[in-house]
């Protein structure tokens, strides 16, 4: 056994430099965060509560292609659609279990007019299961709500698609 071997467990030196470690973590500035009033920012391609959106004059923009519904793994989405007096198809029904939704991202990517999107609300806890089955009138709620997050971030995502 070398002395310095044993200088170094006769002195505890590996508990020495366990305080040491801790004194200097101590000094420093803490990296937690006081959540309900202050939020990590997010990335744009983040995946949360979904949304359907409005044209600006505020016709919806889902044209009842039911590609979000086919392209769905979870089988989350259900659509039906009928035509309209003016000849163009829209959704009568538009529901998506969002206890089924694996949040793939599919769905907003398959749609064409970027009709259903992932927005950036992940807070929405409810006390039934049954408050998770969100139908046309509340994803169109979700839409007019979270709409300039959702262009924002579809603006700031826009380069990479």
């Amino acid at each position: 056994m070398s002395v310095a071997h044993f200088v170094k467990s006769f002195t505890l030196w590996e508990i020495v430099k366990g305080h040491a470690l801790t004194l200097k973590y101590f000094f420093k500035p803490k990296a937690t965060i006081n959540y309900p009033f202050e939020k990590n920012p997010l990335s744009p391609r983040f995946r949360g509560e979904h949304a359907l959106r409005r044209y600006p004059n505020g016709e919806e923009r889902c044209i009842a292609c039911k590609l979000c519904e086919a392209v769905c793994p979870a089988q989350a989405i259900t659509i039906e659609a009928e035509p309209r007096d003016d000849g163009s198809r829209r959704t009568t029904r538009y529901d998506i279990d969002m206890t089924k939704c694996i949040f793939c991202g599919f769905c907003q990517e398959a749609c064409p007019v970027d009709a259903v999107v992932e927005g950036p609300n992940f807070e929405y806890s409810t006390e039934t299961r049954e408050e998770l089955i969100y139908d046309k009138a509340k994803l169109l709620d979700n839409g007019d709500r979270w709409e300039r997050a959702i262009a924002a971030n579809l603006a700031a995502d826009a380069p990479y698609r």
